[in-house]
């Protein structure tokens, strides 16, 4: 159980570390808007008896915008020196999926995106440790 602890404890000190050196939650946010983007015009709700169907002309266009939004999130992640490209690309995306895909996925995911493209721009490597 000693074994265990110590493992967890060092798994969570990395992952800190590594969370630290990038724009993580940029990232995270920005993955996380393009799949209501992606998913909500192929989705077919069920309420009862009653099937709810966003179809529209814009699944293709849905389609693109979400998986590129994935794809700069990860790049935030694992290509920190362009996230400025990446957070900028991001926003753009999102006021783009306003018009071609039903709002943005709802809004839920013209927010997230948004909001993962401003942080990433925003965000700035930490400074090291003057002791280190």
């Amino acid at each position: 159980m000693k074994r265990g602890h110590h493992l967890l404890k060092a798994f969570r000190q990395r992952f800190g570390d590594w969370r630290g050196s990038r724009p993580f939650w940029a990232g995270l946010l920005t993955m996380l808007g393009g799949v209501p983007i992606v998913y909500l015009p192929y989705a077919a709700l069920t309420l009862d008896t009653l099937a709810i169907r966003i179809a529209t002309t814009a699944g293709s266009g849905s389609l693109v915008i979400g998986v590129l939004l994935v794809a700069l999130g990860m790049i935030m992640w694992f290509q920190s020196n362009l996230r400025v490209f990446a957070g900028v690309a991001a926003t753009v995306l999102a006021l783009l999926s306003i018009p071609m895909s039903n709002l943005g996925g709802l809004l839920i995911g013209l927010v997230l995106a948004l909001l993962g493209g401003t942080l990433s721009i925003a965000w700035t490597p930490g400074r090291p440790d003057p002791t280190a």
